[in-house]
């Protein structure tokens, strides 16, 4: 006659810890990338934007600008 006897407040916690974890789990799936992901993707992408920027060629100043044919 005599049952387990269960502690309904940690039912309940182990029941929402379990939800949380579940919802936690299709928000990593729906949101993607974590943190450490995205630190780095933006990390090489500012790097290959600098480099970029220090490869680029200055326009000459010293040539004169051609004339557009508006008298």
């Amino acid at each position: 006659m005599s049952g387990d006897v269960v502690n309904l407040r940690m039912a309940r916690k182990r029941r929402d810890r379990t939800a949380r974890e579940a919802e936690a789990e299709r928000n990593r799936f729906e949101h993607g990338r974590s943190k450490a992901e995205r630190t780095l993707a933006r990390t090489r992408n500012e790097k290959a934007a600098r480099e970029l920027d220090a490869s680029r060629r200055e326009p000459d100043t010293s040539a004169p600008e051609p004339d557009k044919g508006t008298s």
